[in-house]
């Protein structure tokens, strides 16, 4: 039977409701019609984009908080137990929400490598077009981008004069990313991909004035909205920019930084804490790969090492293509090893495709880009601008993080779990997914891979990526280092590339805290399987670890945490 909640009444589901005619409220609906409510606040559509102005936003606002007051008043205590993970989802996403509106979030809609401009293009690759109505629809929406391009400006203009912006030192080229969108003839642009081909429920005189229109909104409306975009990035942004790179000098910002550490490693942790713990994973992860130099022979320091596997030809691809295979090929090997560690794996596929090139020469080394239809698979970006700085070394653990047993299958697990309510399917939270990533990537030396020492250098380098992000996020953003020191750091104890360690730590700047969850997270997974290990000893089973992390979909660490205590428990008692 479904737990009853005597006190609530649904005041933006109901009219006429009142806390005197209050009936007993069913959570699992009540969770839902919540649901349904945000979704509907959130004012998408398939005609057009959101509306940004300062009245929806404070509107949307004051509702997240009704809702929030609402459901705290709720003894958790009461609920199943996924009714309590129910509970924390739904919680920790409005607090999210509301803190980004009041902390003013709003005034900056980009990042060093991408912003509201860029994300526009997924409207492509997110549309469906199986009847005439979704390419109508689709021209509908396009028609409201210079409106929503202009309210996003308006935005930034106000984070001009308060403060809130990004910092000069990582708004370097940013204008290029505009640039990319604005296309010599209609054909060429980005968001008139849709009508190159023809389908065969269009006769060819509709199709033909569906082409026409379109041509006619890239020219007169896209067009010249990137346009204006881009004048003001090049003539009042890109100067107005502040000098610091701290989010503690924005207004409220060290409350700001906190904040956001919490959101997105789900820990009470403060900064200095997390620099501790970033301080001991450098140093033990350095001693790693100093055995590895040794066991290679490489005669000469630690800097020798890295610029030689910086530096040397015979670690990068030749072309574009010979990348992709190189990445597609691990990922094939490592689809072979998955049955011997999960006992359950996702129905959906995932292909390996090239970064999108309007956006690779600032985007990440490679990315996983999910997919929300049960027609289409995911992808596994891989970023194939400037080869001389994708070391193929790096590749298996990339491949392992981004694809598989990485990101891919931990998010078409969680979408294809048909007992979970619709927003924890679709939930992901840093600290869990992230941490899942680089756990994958640690999972991959038990999977066999990582054979040669370079590779497994690669491997390591990305590890202590990510303990170095925990202290150099912090440093840069609470205790005074500048960018350069930042960049010397993780350029000192890693083999990125000069190019790559710039680019991450462009993003740490302009994302702050976002970065920390990565290896927080793996470590409190590992933790937790230690635990298993230790209590279950011959009883424990990898595969079904593994299922209990993942059933539940992407969850706050402290629900992970309870979930696997539980499992710990009924395991012995059995």
């Amino acid at each position: 039977m479904r737990q009853r909640i005597m006190f609530f009444c649904m005041a933006f589901l109901m009219t006429g409701c009142s806390s005197q005619s209050a009936q007993p409220i069913d959570f699992d609906q009540f969770a839902e019609q919540l649901w349904q409510a945000e979704k509907k606040l959130d004012n998408r559509s398939k005609t057009s984009l959101p509306d940004m102005s300062a009245a929806t936003l404070a509107a949307q606002a004051k509702q997240r908080q009704q809702w929030l007051d609402k459901l705290q008043q709720i003894d958790s205590s009461a609920l199943t137990e996924q009714q309590q993970i129910n509970y924390a989802i739904l919680s920790y996403s409005l607090e999210d929400a509301l803190s980004e509106y009041q902390y003013g979030a709003h005034m900056m809609p980009l990042t060093s490598e991408s912003g509201f401009h860029s994300a526009l293009a997924f409207m492509v690759s997110g549309t469906e077009f199986k009847t005439k109505q979704d390419y109508l629809d689709y021209l509908a929406k396009l028609k409201t981008v210079p409106a929503y391009m202009q309210q996003q400006t308006e935005w930034m203009k106000q984070g001009l004069a308060t403060g809130m912006t990004q910092p000069k030192a990582v708004l370097a080229g940013f204008e290029q990313s505009i640039l990319a969108f604005i296309s010599k003839t209609p054909e060429q642009n980005v968001f008139y991909r849709p009508f190159h081909q023809k389908p065969e429920f269009i006769d060819i005189e509709s199709w033909q004035a569906l082409q026409s229109e379109a041509q006619q909104v890239v020219t007169l409306q896209l067009n010249p909205a990137y346009q204006q975009f881009y004048q003001f990035m090049v003539e009042q942004y890109l100067p107005g920019a502040r000098d610091s790179i701290a989010a503690s000098d924005w207004p409220k910002g060290r409350e700001y930084y906190q904040n956001r550490l919490e959101h997105y490693t789900t820990l009470k942790l403060t900064p200095e804490q997390v620099h501790q713990i970033g301080l001991n994973e450098v140093a033990r992860i350095r001693a790693e790969m100093q055995a590895i130099i040794t066991k290679v022979g490489f005669k000469g320091s630690f800097a020798e090492f890295i610029q030689f596997l910086r530096t040397d030809p015979q670690f990068y691809a030749k072309t574009p293509t010979e990348l992709l295979k190189e990445a597609s090929f691990i990922a094939k090997k490592i689809d072979a090893e998955l049955p011997k560690y999960f006992r359950t794996l996702p129905r959906t596929p995932y292909g390996v495709a090239p970064v999108p090139a309007e956006i690779a020469p600032k985007y990440t080394t490679g990315r996983y880009a999910g997919t929300n239809r049960d027609d289409r698979a995911g992808f596994y970006w891989v970023n194939t601008y400037a080869l001389d700085r994708r070391p193929l070394y790096e590749m298996e653990a990339l491949t392992l993080h981004e694809a598989v047993p990485g990101h891919h299958l931990q998010i078409s697990l969680a979408r294809e779990q048909s007992s979970l309510p619709e927003y924890r399917r679709n939930f992901y939270t840093s600290a869990f997914g992230e941490g899942w990533g680089l756990y994958a990537e640690y999972l991959g030396i038990e999977m066999g891979f990582y054979q040669d020492p370079y590779s497994d250098f690669g491997r390591l380098t990305y590890e202590m990526w990510r303990a170095a992000r925990l202290v150099v996020d912090t440093g840069m953003h609470t205790m005074g280092w500048s960018r350069q020191q930042a960049i010397d750091f993780l350029a000192s104890n890693t083999a990125l590339s000069m190019h790559n360690v710039t680019t991450e730590i462009d993003r740490y700047i302009s994302w702050p805290a976002q970065a920390l969850s990565y290896k927080l997270g793996e470590l409190t997974i590992k933790k937790l399987r230690k635990e298993a290990q230790q209590q279950l000893g011959h009883d424990f089973d990898l595969r079904e670890f593994h299922d209990v992390v993942l059933r539940n979909g992407s969850v706050p660490l402290s629900i992970l945490e309870q979930q696997v205590a539980s499992y710990i428990q009924r395991k012995k008692q059995s």
